[in-house]
């Protein structure tokens, strides 16, 4: 019961941060697209809470910020985003949860695949949403959208979530954390 109780709080708290991070890009929509600030509390949940937590907590979260701020915008941004990020929850805490050691190799197998499975199926979303509207769009522009707009993100995580990973296991000791 403990371990529930302690993944739940977690998950609150990284949904609290995926809701929270983008605001500091908020006045450069920009900049947003390009950090992804969103998408790195929803990988450490998924390391750290594992997917039975983090899937729902990132399928919410863009939908969410969208109600609430009208950032992401729901149709189709918002909509094609909460499904990029629940595989990427899904992908990352299936992946690293069949590793026996839980080091660097694992989580960088796991956080790569997640991003190229996430990011395959917000493009086929995306266009698919866009088909429907009637809106005209190109597989290029899609593409470039997802993939090279978010290439500085793409980096951070790379670099950001292995690095939060290891400090935040290596002060747990026993499912308590160390106070120093």
């Amino acid at each position: 019961m403990r371990k529930i109780s302690q993944n739940l709080s977690l998950t609150a708290m990284f949904l609290s941060l995926g809701i929270i991070l983008p605001m500091l890009t908020g006045q450069v929509p920009q900049i947003g697209s390009m950090l992804l600030p969103m998408h790195i509390p929803v990988f450490l949940c998924a390391y750290i809470c594992g997917y039975k937590y983090s899937v729902p907590m990132s399928f919410i979260l863009p939908l969410l910020r969208s109600i609430l701020f009208s950032r992401p915008n729901m149709y189709p941004e918002a909509i094609s985003i909460a499904f990029e990020l629940a595989v990427y929850a899904l992908v990352t805490g299936l992946i690293y949860s069949k590793f026996a050691k839980k080091n660097i190799i694992a989580v960088y197998i796991s956080l790569i695949l997640a991003m190229i499975l996430g990011r395959i199926v917000r493009i086929l979303l995306q266009m698919a949403l866009l088909g429907l509207k009637g809106t005209p769009f190109t597989f290029s522009a899609v593409f470039s959208s997802v993939v090279i707009v978010g290439l500085p993100g793409i980096i951070l995580q790379l670099v950001f979530v292995p690095l939060v990973l290891f400090i935040f296991k290596r002060n747990i000791k026993n499912g308590e954390l160390k106070r120093n």
